[in-house]
């Protein structure tokens, strides 16, 4: 008997390894970088948009070079969002409260996919957490819109320049 368990154990561990390998090795990054700006103007503590960007996914030939197809990818999330000010030179985030990053596409909804609650002072490079919705439909597209929403805490006296770093886990399926 004891036997029986320690070969079920020891099967399911080789099942267990394989699956993970099978899945690193289906598993892919696509990175994006995108610009958009912060205007000047806009009253303290209230909710304001940043210019909307449009990304165009060219997911087909981003698939083709990791050997896979947009009907074969089963999971697309955000793995990681980084802003970063690139305008003006001595610009840091103490201006901001809180930020919200939102996709959408023409034929899916807009959905949050990243968010920072507590901007930390003096700094000029910020991680957000990903919500970890469930991607797929986005990327598989043409293309993608990222809105930003964004609680300012003190005046902005210049328009603010800011870079978005973006990376996407993609999984798909071996057959």
């Amino acid at each position: 008997m004891k036997r029986v368990l320690l070969m079920l154990v020891l099967l399911f561990v080789v099942v267990a390894t394989a699956c993970e390998k099978i899945d690193d090795l289906l598993t892919f990054y696509i990175e994006e970088e995108e610009t958009f700006a912060i205007e000047s103007g806009f009253p303290l503590g209230a909710l304001i948009p940043a210019t909307p960007f449009t990304v165009t996914t060219n997911s087909e030939e981003t698939f083709k070079n990791n050997k896979t197809r947009a009907g074969l990818v089963k999971d697309v999330s955000l793995n990681r969002l980084e802003l970063t000010i690139t305008a003006p030179e001595t610009q840091n985030f103490d201006f901001l409260k809180r930020i919200e990053l939102y996709i959408s596409s023409e034929k899916q909804p807009e959905v949050k996919i990243a968010y920072l609650d507590e901007v930390p002072a003096g700094t000029t490079v910020l991680k957000l957490k990903s919500t970890n919705a469930k991607l797929d439909e986005y990327i598989k597209g043409n293309s993608y819109t990222i809105r930003t929403q964004a609680e300012i805490s003190k005046p902005i006296a210049e328009d603010i320049t800011i870079k978005a770093d973006m990376r996407f886990k993609v999984t798909a399926d071996p057959l």
